[in-house]
């Protein structure tokens, strides 16, 4: 990977630069997120994996210091980053975002990340990886939860569908558009995406669908739909979370 970047900077500008550029970053994305949130095993994250793409994703932007995109992925890793280890709790267990102590969220990180973030969208053209980082610094700057500014990501959100449409992107949109219009509003856009077969059989659409529909009173349902999305994960933190949501739904009838 460090030959690849290098190789970046050795390429003279132009179109092969621009796609060798992008694959990198994607790849970069990748590693992160996996690190981040890992898709299977007994740990949530794998934080080698994280720390050495935000380490690569340093060296992108040292060698292209004025590529708005660079940066955007750099701050979206480092605002994202910022919440490692309030994702966790002393078992290991996953802890979401709602219920973070933000005491342990990265005050370092948030403030590099927004910085960088800030500059990348005054330049032209703004790039998903800038949108996705606006997105996560709005979540950083929030004091609590309910402070969050739903509307601001449902905007940011819609931007990024314009640029980068694909289900995960139209998922979060729909957490979003539930906590702005409420959860049927949310449902009918979770429902829609069950017929794309890029992320119907991810469990993080079920999760999702569990999540409003408890929203909305409709606990069976909501029991059901976390019972499949811990069949469909092959992370053991996150099946532990979705049956002991499941499991809370169930005593409570």
């Amino acid at each position: 990977m460090t030959n690849a970047i290098s190789d970046i900077w050795a390429r003279p500008s132009g179109p092969e630069r621009t796609e060798r550029l992008g694959a990198v970053l994607h790849v970069l994305y990748l590693i992160f997120n996996e690190g981040y949130a890992a898709t299977s095993g007994a740990s949530l994250q794998r934080v080698e994996l994280s720390a050495e793409a935000i380490r690569l994703a340093r060296m992108v932007h040292r060698l292209l210091p004025d590529d708005a995109e660079v940066a955007g992925l750099l701050a979206l890793m480092l605002l994202t980053d910022a919440r490692r280890v309030a994702r966790t709790g002393p078992d290991g267990g996953l802890i979401p975002m709602a219920e973070q102590d933000r005491s342990l969220w990265d005050p370092d990180s948030i403030a590099e990340g927004v910085a960088l973030v800030t500059d990348a969208l005054a330049r032209r053209p703004v790039g998903p990886y800038q949108l996705q980082a606006a997105i996560a610094a709005t979540h950083d700057e929030a004091p609590d939860a309910e402070a969050t500014d739903w509307p601001q990501i449902v905007a940011l959100y819609e931007l990024l569908m314009r640029i980068a449409d694909n289900p995960v992107v139209r998922l979060n949109h729909a957490v979003a558009v539930a906590m702005v219009r409420g959860p049927r509003a949310g449902l009918e856009l979770v429902d829609e995406l069950q017929a794309d077969d890029r992320i119907a059989g991810d469990h993080r659409l079920h999760a999702v669908r569990g999540h409003l529909l408890e929203m909305t009173g409709e606990r069976a349902a909501a029991r059901d739909s976390y019972l499949a999305a811990a069949r469909q994960t092959a992370s053991l933190p996150q099946q532990r979370y979705l049956h002991a949501q499941a499991a809370r739904l169930a005593d409570d009838q």
